[in-house]
């Protein structure tokens, strides 16, 4: 049947009204389909530890929540925490359509961790201040961590790779050489990236 141009004007309120009821039938849909995986971060160094959901990084615990919240789709997922110093918490975890599950994280110290001589500080700043700072591909914290006062990172004297990361953004890598006694300072702003892998344009 086809319809009269007066026809369809006199239907567009409806249609209007109408929308948001599909709208957000599909977005309950898509909740209903998808697993939560929430954190319950039982020490001040587990809320600012690194999370990765099957070797992808995420996003440090404590902003995991809300609008950052972990969605996965059904199934066995890997997720692990780090934290420089700090014992890797790994726990695999088997996501159930439409439920949550809560995951305790107390981090442990790396009491088997081995530190050399440490006589060159680095300082990071730029943003997103909640990217991830990686040290010759090891997770050393987050730029907030590394840009305030008495917060400079301790590196042993020689080359290093430092990369910041975030998901979204496009990545910072570059390579330092450091000498005994050196202040560094790295200054950084990650550009948002589309699905493509583009820079965003600004």
């Amino acid at each position: 049947m086809k319809l009269s141009t007066k026809q369809v004007k006199a239907l567009l309120p409806c249609l209007l009204l109408l929308a948001p009821l599909f709208s957000g039938g599909r977005l309950q849909a898509k909740n209903q389909v998808l697993g939560q995986i929430q954190f319950d971060a039982a020490n001040k160094a587990a809320k600012s530890s690194g999370v990765w959901v099957d070797g992808q990084y995420i996003g440090y615990l404590k902003e995991l929540k809300g609008s950052k919240k972990i969605l996965l789709l059904p199934g066995k997922h890997q997720i692990e925490v780090r934290q420089s110093g700090y014992q890797t918490i790994t726990r695999e975890v088997d996501v159930l359509p439409g439920q949550k599950q809560i995951v305790a994280v107390a981090m442990q110290k790396d009491l088997t961790a081995r530190y050399g001589i440490q006589t060159a500080e680095v300082k990071i700043s730029g943003r997103p201040e909640r990217a991830a700072v990686f040290v010759d591909q090891q997770f050393v914290g987050h730029i907030d961590q590394f840009n305030g006062l008495g917060q400079g990172m301790l590196l042993t004297p020689g080359k290093h790779e430092i990369k910041v990361s975030l998901p979204g953004y496009q990545t910072f890598d570059t390579q330092v050489t450091l000498v005994p006694h050196q202040k560094l300072r790295l200054k950084t702003n990650l550009l948002p990236v589309d699905a493509l892998g583009h820079t965003a344009s600004r």
